[in-house]
């Protein structure tokens, strides 16, 4: 892997693969040393960015990547990214994006990442009970401590990627540098507005889950539909009770048999296709164990031609997430009734 990409206007340069650690911890490998083990594979194959989230196994996934990169003396080669805004713990005031928390959140990420830098800090969800500009002045504020290098958002609708590089320029402080989004096959809802406001405003784009949750490593078909714990956990995700499931399951077959036509396998098109797009800096690929991984690193020597991506197209047309429940953030306003109703 030797190809290496811009981080939005940063000047900072990624791998187009990330390799994300949610499956780092108890959501996952329990043992670090494989997890070291997965992550310095990784690094072999020329992948330089890292991500985790401090909600990832409330912490252990950090542990796992800061014991990894302490003991393989490699933290300099790397691009290291973590999130805040999850509950980590009881009570109040343990989440969100309010300056408190963000000072508290940083400090506690640094020390399960045994280091005294974090490349790219991110905000994990929109946090509609905070002012968008008391959570940048703390960030802008940590950027000027030394604490993180670049600030970064994760699952924000396109009107709040806006409003917060006004923010930024309102108070000029630091900005967004890149949004991290669900995108893949089957979750093209962000090529209609997240993507064209990341160009337009010169974000790096690190997309998530480009497998959709396991329904894209060939492992969902027609004939034999895996149970699994996130099946339990997120059944309007997986449910083939309902329709957008469904749809999923019939786009699935179609794309599988397109992959087998171009010589791929159904996870090389899935990740070949997210890092076609030109508003995307690196995908982020997630892997439970090392077979996981080897499968997914093959994707960075596949270009995909124009006649792949039109039949592509014609499967799940551009724009479209076929169950909406798979975008990643739904807006209180569409959760909460009481926000739709005058009292």
């Amino acid at each position: 892997m030797t190809e290496f990409r811009l981080l939005g206007r940063t000047g900072l340069e990624v791998s187009p693969i990330c390799l994300g650690a949610m499956m780092f911890g108890w959501w996952g490998e329990h043992d670090p040393k494989e997890s070291a083990r997965i992550i310095g594979r990784a690094l072999d194959a020329g992948v330089n960015f890292v991500d985790t989230a401090d909600i990832y196994s409330q912490g252990q996934s950090e542990e796992h990547v800061g014991q990894a990169l302490a003991a393989s003396g490699r933290r300099d080669e790397i691009v290291l990214a973590t999130k805040f805004f999850g509950r980590m713990g009881e009570g109040p005031n343990r989440g969100g994006g309010s300056r408190r928390w963000i000072v508290r959140a940083v400090d506690d990420s640094l020390r399960r990442l045994r280091t005294d830098w974090i490349d790219l800090y991110q905000i994990h969800r929109p946090d509609p009970g905070t002012d968008i500009e008391e959570t940048l002045g703390a960030l802008t504020d940590l950027v000027r401590q030394g604490k993180i290098r670049y600030l970064g958002s994760s699952t924000f609708p396109a009107h709040r990627m806006v409003e917060a590089q006004w923010a930024a320029a309102r108070r000029g402080g630091e900005r967004f540098v890149c949004e991290q989004p669900p995108y893949s096959l089957l979750v093209r809802g962000i090529e209609a507005d997240v993507l064209p406001v990341a160009q337009q405003y010169g974000m790096g784009v690190i997309t998530w889950s480009p497998l959709a949750g396991g329904w894209l490593t060939g492992r969902y078909r027609r004939d034999a539909v895996p149970e699994s714990r996130r099946s339990a956990l997120l059944p309007e995700r997986y449910d083939l009770k309902l329709a957008g499931n469904q749809a999923k399951l019939d786009a699935v077959e179609r794309l599988a048999a397109l992959a087998q036509e171009a010589g791929l396998t159904l996870i090389e098109l899935a990740l070949a296709f997210t890092l076609r797009h030109p508003g995307v800096t690196s995908t982020i690929v997630g892997p439970r164990t090392m077979e996981h991984l080897e499968s997914q690193l093959t994707c960075v020597d596949v270009r995909l031609g124009d006649d792949v991506m039109d039949r592509i197209d014609e499967i799940v047309p551009p724009g479209t997430t076929l169950n909406p429940a798979d975008r990643g953030y739904q807006p209180p306003e569409l959760t909460t009734a009481a926000l739709r109703r005058r009292a």
